[in-house]
């Protein structure tokens, strides 16, 4: 466990974060009445899960060549089989929140953005990077 604290801490604060908002009682605004405001919140939390994700392992297998399939069960698999525990939790576990499919979807459209930004994007960037000698 303590490998997993050191080599990725942001990613588990931020999903320490996403559990309190699940679960949490939030209070009643005016933003309530804002259509589609709920499944946005959704999606940028999860975008922030998975993007962490691949960064953090990015970072910490960067020298040592750790497989690809790891990052995509980790940073892509896991964040959305976490955010459908996480709808399930709030339908039977609360009273005060239900589980929605479209939160899901909205939940498994941030991973899935994420990891092909990173994928496409960010890893190429990085071993263009270091194949130039400058490393981030």
């Amino acid at each position: 466990m303590l490998y997993y604290i050191k080599r990725y801490p942001i990613s588990l604060l931020i999903i320490l974060a996403v559990i309190y908002l699940s679960f949490f009682k939030p209070p009643q605004t005016e933003l309530d009445h804002i259509p589609g405001l709920d499944k946005l919140v959704h999606f940028c939390m999860y975008f922030g899960v998975s993007g962490m994700l691949w960064l953090e392992f990015i970072r910490a297998h960067r020298k040592e060549h750790a497989p690809m399939w790891h990052a995509w069960i980790g940073a892509c698999l896991c964040p959305i089989l976490f955010s459908g525990c996480v709808e399930l939790l709030q339908e039977y576990c609360t009273t005060y929140r239900g589980g929605d499919w479209m939160d899901f979807v909205a939940n498994t459209t941030g991973v899935v953005l994420a990891s092909l930004i990173a994928y496409f994007g960010l890893i190429p960037f990085i071993k263009r990077k270091d194949s130039r000698g400058k490393a981030l």
